[in-house]
């Protein structure tokens, strides 16, 4: 079941918020987690199993690193929980690479990859290191870990909750009708970015793709739609999943901060995916040293750090390669650039910045080296390609409209418009009724595809 969907927006999210404000508050997160683990046998029935045993062993080994303060109780639930990640998402991508440098022909396992299991299972060893730090206390209630994990808002795309940030919110979170109005406003803008802007660009690129006819100028369109659809996807995402948990009383941080107006690319990964880079710099970063060991050591645990973002992001070469692709940058930036760019003006950095992260998806996106190369060297024109063409000139005027749109909502624009009182107090509800208006029509007449993130 996606957000996107008709039978989630009019049919599952209404009854389970009846259900759990009419019954009292004590049962409250047991409604959440029979919606929860409910939501997630609808898309993954038979791996609800594999999620409430890993649920199990956290809240068993929980309770002994309580009982006795021993790195052994650490260890082997974080190794079992790591494990079955290799296992699910990473055995064939290593039974390949095996197999080409060996060359030997072990058979590949084929096992399908569950969906979420990146995002509950980094929050599941959050909650065992720091019940092992003394950070936050042992979760008694099974069933109050159990909705933590399983949360169904969450549950597929993240954002990456730290157990900490809703211990209390557990037990206790505030109700309130302006919590749920505000909740439904958030969840309608997400879901207007992922209908509206993503779905509409993720049709371009799919054009693109299709394409025998490539110019430059189409290159620069997939590029530009290519960055955007992914952007819009998945912030659309994170808003909506904020929006639900506000309508059942939680808060959750922001995932996003509008990335692409980032003026280098330390500030871009302060803004893109904050709770993904706040838990490596938290579980991975700091505990190698950090920066607080030579420099030779610094630089290792930044590639270190990147090597796994992007192993998190998919078993393939484009993500591995995406990822040191942004290590390699990060280091010449903090070791060499940030240092001489204070005279450049910030417009030229900004854009230097985004042209950047956009070859950064190109790579992302790639299903081949070859086509990775080919769509890289696309852009400049490399290999006789003529600069525009009918078909690039059409899809221009065809989807001019949805690019524009999105590079504004790239940008604090709308928020900042939305800011004055007399503004907001008027136009706010009829946009947002708008927007559910339009993307609900969109979504019965079949124009949505499931997140992009759902298969990290």
């Amino acid at each position: 079941m996606v957000f996107s969907s008709i039978t989630f927006i009019f049919y599952f999210l209404p009854i389970v918020l009846a259900i759990y404000y009419m019954v009292p508050k004590k049962m409250q997160n047991l409604i959440l987690l029979v919606a929860s683990l409910l939501f997630y046998f609808y898309g993954e029935p038979k791996y609800v199993i594999l999620m409430v045993f890993e649920i199990i062993v956290a809240y068993l080994f929980g309770r002994l690193i309580d009982k006795k303060h021993k790195k052994i109780f650490l260890i082997i639930p974080i190794a079992i929980i790591v494990g079955l990640l290799v296992y699910f998402k990473y055995i064939d991508f290593l039974i390949q690479n095996v197999n080409v440098i060996f060359e030997k022909d072990i058979d590949l396992v084929k096992v399908i990859l569950p969906i979420g299991i990146s995002f509950y299972t980094f929050q599941i060893i959050s909650y065992i290191v720091d019940v092992y730090r003394g950070e936050v206390k042992v979760q008694k209630n099974i069933l109050n870990l159990a909705t933590y994990v399983a949360l169904f808002p969450q549950l597929i795309a993240g954002p990456i909750v730290r157990y900490k940030t809703i211990d209390a919110q557990l037990d206790n979170r505030k109700h309130s009708i302006e919590n749920v109005s505000i909740g439904i406003r958030r969840f309608v803008i997400g879901l207007g970015k992922k209908v509206l802007i993503a779905n509409v660009l993720g049709e371009l690129v799919n054009v693109f793709l299709a394409s025998n006819e490539r110019s430059v100028l189409f290159y620069w369109l997939y590029a530009f739609a290519n960055m955007m659809q992914i952007y819009f996807d998945f912030s659309g995402y994170s808003d909506m999943a904020i929006g639900l948990v506000k309508m059942f009383g939680f808060e959750f941080p922001e995932n996003f901060n509008y990335p692409y107006i980032s003026s280098s690319i330390t500030e871009f990964w302060r803004r893109w995916h904050i709770s993904l880079g706040t838990w490596f710099r938290d579980y991975i970063y700091i505990p190698l040293g950090g920066n607080r060991v030579s420099k030779i050591k610094h630089l290792r645990n930044i590639l270190i750090v990147w090597l796994l973002t992007g192993l998190w992001h998919g078993a393939a070469w484009n993500f591995i390669i995406w990822g040191l692709y942004f290590g390699i940058l990060l280091i010449l930036e903090k070791e060499f650039i940030l240092k001489k760019v204070d005279k450049i003006p910030k417009i030229i950095r900004i854009l230097a910045t985004f042209f950047i992260v956009m070859i950064s998806f190109i790579i992302f996106s790639g299903e081949s080296k070859i086509e990775i190369f080919e769509n890289i060297k696309g852009l400049f024109g490399i290999g006789g390609i003529s600069l525009t063409s009918l078909e690039s000139i059409y899809y221009l005027k065809s989807y001019a409209v949805v690019l524009i749109i999105s590079l504004i909502g790239a940008t604090p624009l709308m928020k900042n418009v939305f800011k004055d009182k007399k503004v907001s107090n008027f136009l706010e509800p009829v946009f947002i009724l708008f927007v559910l208006i339009i993307s609900t029509s969109y979504i019965i007449d079949g124009s949505f595809n499931p997140f992009l993130y759902f298969r990290f």
